[in-house]
């Protein structure tokens, strides 16, 4: 009988795909897989537009605790990652938390951005329904239009490459595979604070990079911010949409693309930190601009983001780790520097929904 680890950095023997028709993407030949019940499906199902919610923050909440951090004080070890960006904990069972301990931890996620967690295998072997309940105490879980998930389960966002398909939104005719986004920043109502975690990895390779907006707004002249903050861009997920049209992905669009108007810096709720909010990937025009001047604005923010080591950090995946990121004022890209190995990357993403955007300007309207 394998250890965990070795069954997350096992050779991959062939997969198929089955019909369209069928609810699951792809289904393993004489394999017994571990995840197989997370497997991505595509059922041609079509879901109606997203209704507008109120989010209530539970970061908001720990704000009233008499010790905020107390969900700290079993961790073994409690590292930063970067100055600016990112801690490691080890010694705590996400599992443990209960609900104080879950707003702490929202919390702390908004202050830091980024936070990893190791050996949490309890919480990845708890399966579907806990994933559901465990997204849910941090806002409206999002059903993704387009990617895979879970058979019966679309709140349940799967990533999955290996050595004969993927089933992600990326492309290959770029020279490299970094491509710096906030999930679904064309949502009315985009992420908060976000779950990751993969169920089977490549043994080298497969990282996620991430980026603090809140850091990378910081690093601007006052002028220039400013500026920025009387501006507002559409983003649009028409591309990812058209994407799966063409028969990539899994071919499915569940639920027509939308584009809306978001502040090009915004102010996070919980905090009030301001942090830039543009992606390459999401982002499409700053509204009344014109053309050159618009792609003269975001191509420099683009390259900003890029280019800022200094406002980024390297989670490089061992088994049973949770991650934890604030969509809000963060970017992030994969990479996939491990598709020659042939090897497997089975991710799971838990996406709960957060507030419109607010605008960092008071004056600005989005409408």
């Amino acid at each position: 009988m394998p250890t965990i680890s070795e069954t997350r950095t096992q050779a991959i023997p062939a997969l198929t795909l089955r019909p369209r028709s069928h609810t699951s993407g792809i289904q393993p030949n004489n394999e017994i897989y571990r995840y197989s019940h997370l497997l991505p499906s595509f059922p041609p199902e079509e879901y109606p537009p997203l209704e507008p919610f109120e989010h209530s923050d539970p970061g908001h909440r720990a704000l009233s605790h008499r010790d905020p951090r107390s969900f700290l004080r079993n961790a073994s070890r409690v590292s930063d990652i970067q100055p600016v960006l990112g801690t490691e904990i080890e010694g705590i069972k996400l599992t443990d938390l209960d609900s104080d301990g879950r707003d702490q931890l929202a919390l702390f996620v908004a202050q830091r951005g980024l936070v990893v967690f190791r050996n949490q295998h309890d919480f990845i072997d708890r399966g579907i329904d806990y994933y559901k309940a465990w997204g849910n105490h941090f806002g409206r879980l999002h059903i993704h239009p387009t990617s895979g998930h879970p058979e019966g389960s679309p709140e349940i966002h799967l990533v999955y490459r290996d050595a004969n398909h993927t089933f992600n939104f990326e492309y290959d005719d770029t020279i490299t595979s970094t491509l710096w986004h906030s999930d679904v920043s064309y949502e009315l109502q985009p992420p908060g604070l976000t779950t990751f975690f993969l169920l089977v990895q490549p043994t080298t390779g497969g990282d996620t990079l991430f980026s603090s907006q809140v850091a990378a707004l910081r690093r601007l002249s006052p002028q220039y911010v400013s500026f920025l903050r009387t501006l507002k861009a559409v983003h649009s997920g028409v591309e990812q949409a058209e994407f799966s049209r063409a028969g990539k992905r899994g071919g499915v669009v569940r639920r027509q693309p939308v584009e809306h108007i978001h502040p090009i810096v915004r102010r996070h709720p919980v905090t009030g930190e301001e942090a830039l909010y543009v992606n390459k990937q999401f982002t499409r025009r700053i509204v009344g601009l014109k053309r050159e001047e618009s792609e003269n604005i975001l191509n420099f923010l683009y390259d900003h983001i890029a280019k800022g080591s200094d406002s980024q950090a390297r989670v490089k995946w061992s088994p049973n780790t949770v991650v934890l990121w604030d969509n809000r004022i963060l970017t992030h890209s994969a990479l996939i520097d491990f598709g020659e190995f042939k090897e497997r990357r089975h991710g799971a993403r838990i996406t709960p929904q957060a507030e419109r955007p607010i605008p960092a300007l008071d004056s600005l309207e989005l409408e």
